[in-house]
This record gives C-alpha cells, structure tokens and sequence, in this order.
C-alpha cells in the first residue's frame, strides 16, 4: 500500500502529461495533490507533515528563484540581440542547426547551468523557422552534459555526500558521456529530417566526428584539468569549428561585431565565476547561495544595456518578461514537486523498494534510478541529493568499486536532468503553440534508451 502511494504522485503525472487531457500545470496540480498522502507515508517518525510542507515548499521558492532570474535574464539577452530582420529567419542548414544545438548549447550550459543552454539553442532554432516540438527535442540535446553544467555544483554535491573526490566521480562520469556524443549524431539527424532538413553524407560525416571529439576531450581533459572546466573548455574548442563551418566570416570585422553581445555574455560569466567569496545570500546552509556574481543577475547587467541600445527598448523589455510568465510558472510547481517527493523520501523509498525487487540483479537499476532521479527532480543537484546515498549503499552491497557506481549515478541523473518534465515543460512553454511534453519525448526516447545502455554497460565492463 505505501509503494502504491509512493508511485502514484509520478505515475498519474505522466499519465495525464501523455493522454494530452492535461497541461503541464494542471497536470503537475494533481500530482501534487497525490503527493501529500504519499510524503505523509514516507516521512521519518517525528516529522510531521505539517512542519515539513512549508519549510521544503520555502526551498522549493528559493531553488526556483535561482532559475527565474536566468529565465528572465535570458529572454532579455536574445531580446537585446534579436536581429531586426527577425521576421525573415536564416535559412535553417544542416551545419547551422548542429552548432546552434549541441555546441553552443553545451557550451552555455557548461558556463551557466539551469538548462539556459536549452534556452539559447531554442531561440536560435526558432530564429531559423523550427518550432514546436521537433524544436524542443533538438534544443534538449543542449543539455546532454549537465554533470559539468554551471561548473558542475550537482556533481560537486554528489561527490560530497559519498565522502569521494569531486573530480573521481566526474572522471568515470565522463566514460558514458563520451560514448554517448556520437550515439547522438543519428537521433540529431533525424530530427533535422523532421524539420524538413535533410543532412548530406558529407555533413553527416563532420558532425560525427565533432561529436567523437567532444566526447574525447570530455574524457581526456579529465586527466589535465579541473572537472569544473572541463565542459567549459571542450565544448569550447568544438563550438569554434562548427561556427566557423556554419556561417565562414566573409568579413571578420562584420563577424565579431555580431558575435560581440555573445563574447561579452561569455567573458563576463566567466570572469564573475573567477571571484571568489562574493556577497551572497544563503538562507538554506544545504542548499545554493544567491551571491552577486550569480548567473542570473549577470545575465541582466549584460542584457539591460544592450537592450537599451534598441529601438523601442520598454516594449522588448516587456515583451521578454510577458514571455517568461508561463515558463516561470510552470517551473515553480514542477521544483516544488520534486522538492516534496525528494525531502520527504518518497523518491528513496522507490529507489530502495525497486532495488529490493531485483535483488541479485539490481546492478542494473542503478542507471534507471539515476535517470528517474534526475527526470523527476529536474536538476542534476536535486537527483545527486535525492538518489546518491541510496546509490552508494547499493554499490556496497554489490562489491562494486567505490567511484563506480556513483559516477554512473551522477551520469544519468545528469542525463536525466536535461530530459525532465521540469525542464522539458519549460522549454515548451517558452515554444508555445501548444506544444505538449509527451510530444518531446516521443522524439527524444532513443537517448534515454542509451543513457541506460551505456550506464549498464560502464557497470558492466569496470565492475
């Protein structure tokens, strides 16, 4: 009976979401709703619920708050740079949309966090003429390296819980993820295809073997740089060829004087990284600080000027916000959701249920429980805290080495992450025109189905 509970919050969500009877908000109001008898259940003795509501749902406020502010700052950034022939959109190549998804987008998100990358890549999709959910699918796999986005604070948390080196668990995470980039390349492909852009052999050929690069520098660098970096760097090094491959400046001056509002985002989040001890506010000691060198708040002292440059810059500034109303929205129940389902320890009590189920062979839960743990929370930091002792006591239990299981852990709760009704619902909400989860999913299951794979067979082949 308090499995059946447990499940029902997730399992009526997904339900609703993929009967398309249900919106995402109304949808996640339910699951909601089903949530309190089943955190009831699963709280430990001595907590009550009427003491644990308020002070997760005031953490939920404040982990959302932290994504507003780089949701808002965001849409502000591509109002200031939207070309004035924006109603002419580029044409949509093969090598455009490649660079606008994976590299730029990774790039964004290994500086940023918070699925901004996912953002950007959308907006520069729909300046082309995509949209909906082909869109969508596309711009999720700007999050395919979550575990090294925004300097990579999930995986940092994960490590810290186990008592293992940050940068261990990154290093085997890092195995997957650079198997995983060219397993990408089919599934990018025909989703160009879905968009009514079909990708020559040629074309097809270069974005395999950029993809094979990236995932050799996620996996190489892990030897000469600090994990932290490493997304940063990489996708870096790969974002420069496929730029200069989609759109070869014919007159450099031009090129970097359009490339420059993007040169001064990147230089000033990075240079707002490397100050350390900033002001901050930190009401929850567990949970992230908000200091002044946030994401966020940079994303607007960047934006704000360059917007105020425009024409008609109280109408764009507006209209950016009006377009964030809906995707705020749907952000801050979703978090509050998997607030409630992970401190309240209906998360674990699944995961431990399950891996009670399988017993001998429960080695092949760990990248299922991973990927369900970042799906559901919606953050690799969420998924890592929700997850990652029950992982590592499961690990124990099978005599696996130390780093292995929770690097696989961090791997696809990361993966997970970049796919979840949190992240995916907002990205539909920012593409509008009725574009519903279930349809993003439709696209986007072949990589779930290899995140698993190659989670199980990391286990497998180190174990």
């Amino acid at each position: 009976m308090i499995l059946l509970l447990q499940a029902a919050p997730l399992v009526t969500l997904l339900i609703l979401l993929a009967s398309g009877r249900a919106g995402p908000l109304p949808a996640c109001g339910v699951a909601l709703a089903l949530a309190l008898p089943a955190i009831a259940v699963s709280l430990p003795e001595g907590v009550a619920l009427t003491t644990f509501l308020p002070a997760e749902t005031l953490r939920a406020l404040w982990l959302a708050l932290q994504v507003v502010a780089i949701i808002t700052g965001g849409l502000l950034f591509q109002a200031a740079v939207a070309r004035d022939a924006d109603t002419a959109p580029r044409t949509p190549t093969p090598a455009r949309i490649f660079a606008a998804t994976l590299p730029l987008g990774c790039f964004l998100e290994s500086v940023t966090g918070f699925a901004i990358g996912g953002v950007f890549a959308l907006a520069a999709l729909r300046a082309m003429g995509i949209g909906g959910a082909v869109a969508v699918a596309m711009s999720v796999q700007a999050l395919v390296l979550v575990p090294w986005g925004g300097l990579g604070p999930g995986t940092l948390l994960g490590a810290t819980m186990t008592g293992l080196p940050p940068h261990e668990v990154a290093r085997v995470s890092a195995i997957p993820t650079a198997l995983w980039m060219p397993c990408l390349a089919p599934l990018l492909w025909a989703l160009q295809a879905r968009a009514g852009v079909v990708v020559p052999a040629r074309e097809k050929a270069m974005q395999a073997l950029m993809l094979a690069v990236l995932g050799g520098l996620m996996l190489g660098l892990h030897w000469v740089l600090p994990f932290e970096v490493i997304g940063v760097v990489a996708t870096g090094i790969v974002l420069l060829w496929a730029l200069w491959r989609a759109d070869p400046p014919r007159e450099p001056v031009a090129a970097l004087r359009a490339a420059g509002p993007y040169l001064v985002l990147a230089a000033a989040l990075l240079a707002s990284r490397a100050i350390p001890g900033a002001p901050a506010w930190q009401p929850f000691a567990e949970l992230p600080a908000f200091p002044l060198t946030h994401v966020g708040l940079v994303l607007w002292a960047v934006a704000l000027p360059l917007l105020a440059l425009r024409p008609r810059p109280v109408s764009a500034f507006a209209g950016a916000l009006r377009r964030s109303g809906r995707p705020i929205a749907v952000l801050l129940l979703y978090v509050l959701l998997g607030r409630w389902l992970a401190g309240g320890g209906v998360a674990a009590g699944l995961a431990e249920a399950m891996a009670a189920a399988a017993g001998g062979t429960a080695m092949f839960l760990v990248a299922p429980l991973g990927l369900l743990a970042g799906f559901v929370t919606g953050s690799n930091v969420g998924g890592n805290a929700a997850l990652m002792p029950v992982q590592q006591a499961l690990g124990a239990t099978l005599g696996l080495p130390p780093l292995l299981v929770p690097g696989v852990q961090n791997f696809a709760s990361g993966a997970g992450a970049g796919m979840s009704i949190a992240v995916v619902a907002m990205l539909c909400a920012i593409a509008g025109g009725g574009t519903r989860p279930t349809q993003v999913w439709r696209l986007v299951w072949p990589s779930m189905l290899m995140v698993l794979a190659l989670g199980t067979g990391t286990l497998w082949m180190l174990s």
